[in-house]
């Protein structure tokens, strides 16, 4: 079949690229990438406010809820229902795994890790998926966060229209996190909270170049969200006018304590999964087991299920006693734990805001029996909580400020929230040195600590930068044969294989010429003979060896087994594509290019 010359067949399916002046148009001019960037984020609402109404049918059809009234705001749910439809939605989300691995067995690649890595380039089916997964996750009553779906297909709408415009990789990347901005603000109704989730989450760095657009977009989605379902209120907590500077030793304890059961949560997620593998259970009926766990602790308190995004706004401000609210805190935290580990699909940002909360609440009920305390309302540490504990799951310490001040509009509270969110992260930071997301990087071997633009360094391998082999001899060549054969300065050195043509070492004229007469091969002058490179190391990894092997050039072989030359390649030259590469990311960052 004949194709037009716009249409080109990519990896995840047919892209119809613009026509030719539109995309040179939005190449070259700010004005036209701003427009793109509005678009993602009109269709990146649309998305959200679709995801939200399915979701809350679910709630109401298969737990028989009010309409309107949330999942996990519900003083109770009947116990069948809690048990039942998680159970039997993992059932069906096993199943959808069990045909995913036939017929698109290819792993996910979420926003975060595309940017690191494949400069933004996102599939919009698996997007669809993703969303579809966390949707009936959080539907079913799993204790996921829905921002999963939300920024998965902001990300994958953005990647596949920045696509069909064949946006520079840099451009790419940013209209990604204008995908997700615009998701994100659209679902709490807080634009600059989206902005900043787009900027410190997914694109990794703030330059003041990247930023219009990004707020561009979340001002969209968050506005097209309004139009279509209304938006989420603000929190109704109680907050004090002003903060006393008695109270910050307290704010930055509870900033350190909510780093260190960011830690304990993302730790025990991790437990979770290792057990589940552990047990040989097949993937798709680790989330029947997930379902059941799940559904008995909503049987003990609809509060473990769902997101718990509605009993965060219904909760905030309700005085429960001690104990009530760090058993909450405990199920929620389990039932997250199991929700993830058994595979539902979703994140922890929404859970960790009401993990947060909770956590706050107790903070409050210790500091409340505590001496020589300024007394506090619940709800300021309940909100300095909520942004604490979740800047050190999920990272982002402005994104959680900003989220904190859109849904309280207090200034005074932001302020502590602000210096709590900054010690949790410097606490998980020095701790333990990864957000949620990047930790399963971690876990995969994926060397990701941010969605910086990484991807480069794995692109910039040896095999694209080394030198073909020109000549190679053998090792049983006598110095003299070798001396005449390479006089001084026609050569600084030569790659010698052995009667196998497998590399032995590599040979410096300077050292032959410097032992005139002497007799012998060139066994005795080899160097480096266990030091070499592979084509598909990254320029990094090259760097490294040349530091361990003392060298200013090294062999390329086919591997270690066959050892098979393949070309040469110099420290110097490899420094310096470095260096050039440093640079051009230097300029785009500053907007020079």
């Amino acid at each position: 079949m004949n194709l037009p010359q716009k249409t080109r067949r990519l990896v995840d399916g047919w892209v119809l690229h613009a026509p030719e002046k539109l995309r040179a148009l939005v190449r070259a001019d700010e004005v036209w990438l701003a427009l793109l960037a509005a678009i993602v984020g009109i269709l990146s609402g649309g998305g959200v406010a679709a995801i939200n109404a399915i979701t809350a049918v679910m709630h109401t059809k298969l737990f028989a809820l009010p309409i309107g009234q949330g999942l996990s705001e519900s003083v109770k749910v009947a116990p069948l229902r809690a048990l039942a439809v998680p159970t039997l939605g993992g059932i069906v989300l096993g199943f959808s795994f069990w045909l995913l691995g036939k017929i698109r067995p290819k792993p996910l690649v979420d926003p975060v890790e595309a940017n690191a890595l494949y400069g933004g380039r996102v599939s919009l089916l698996d997007s669809v998926i993703v969303a579809a997964q966390t949707t009936w996750s959080n539907g079913v009553g799993a204790s996921v966060g829905m921002e999963a779906g939300y920024a998965q297909l902001g990300a994958g709408i953005a990647s596949r229209l920045g696509r069909s415009f064949r946006l520079r990789r840099n451009d790419l990347r940013v209209l990604v996190g204008c995908g997700t901005a615009a998701a994100i603000g659209g679902a709490f109704n807080a634009p600059l909270c989206g902005a900043f989730y787009g900027i410190e989450l997914i694109i990794g760095v703030y330059t003041i170049t990247t930023l219009p657009f990004v707020v561009i977009a979340a001002l969209a989605g968050t506005l097209t969200v309004q139009l279509l379902a209304g938006g989420t209120p603000p929190l109704l907590v109680t907050l004090p006018a002003i903060v006393p500077g008695s109270v910050y030793p307290m704010v930055l304890l509870l900033g350190v304590l909510a780093g260190l059961a960011g830690i304990a949560i993302m730790r025990g997620v991790t437990a979770v999964e290792a057990g589940f593998r552990a047990s040989n259970i097949p993937v798709w009926g680790r989330p029947v087991l997930g379902g059941v766990l799940v559904g008995l602790l909503g049987c003990v308190t609809p509060k473990a299920l769902s997101s718990g995004h509605s009993a965060l706004h219904a909760d905030i401000n309700v005085a429960f006693p001690f104990l009530a609210v760090l058993a909450f805190l405990i199920l929620k935290a389990v039932a997250s734990a199991f929700s993830i580990g058994s595979g539902f699909r979703g994140g922890l940002f929404f859970a960790s805001l009401f993990l947060g909360a909770l956590f706050g609440k107790v903070f409050a009920g210790i500091m409340d029996i505590t001496p020589y305390i300024t007394p506090m309302p619940d709800g300021f540490y309940a909100v300095v909580g909520m942004s604490a504990l979740a800047t050190a799951i999920v990272g982002g310490p402005m994104t959680m400020t900003f989220l904190a001040l859109e849904s309280t509009q207090n200034f005074a509270v932001t302020m502590a929230v602000l210096a709590a969110s900054i010690t949790a992260a410097i606490t998980v930071r020095r701790l333990f040195g990864y957000s949620f997301a990047t930790w399963r990087f971690h876990l995969r071997g994926e060397s990701i600590r941010s969605a910086v633009d990484v991807g480069w360094i794995h692109s910039l391998t040896v095999g694209r930068m080394m030198r073909r082999a020109q000549q190679t001899v053998q090792v049983g060549m006598s110095l003299a044969a070798f001396r005449q054969e390479f006089p001084l300065g026609a050569t600084q050195r030569v790659v010698v294989v052995d009667a196998e043509d497998r590399y032995a070492g590599i040979a410096y004229p300077a050292d032959a010429h410097g032992l005139p007469g002497a007799p012998g091969d060139l066994s005795g002058i080899l160097h480096h003979a266990g030091h070499f490179l592979l084509p598909g190391m990254s320029v990094k990894e090259a760097l490294t060896v040349f530091e361990q092997a003392e060298a200013d050039a090294l062999a390329v072989l086919d591997g270690a087994a066959t050892r098979q030359v393949l070309g040469l390649l110099t420290e110097q030259y490899a420094l310096r594509r470095y260096t050039e590469e440093l640079d051009r990311k230097r300029r785009e960052l500053a907007g020079e290019i």
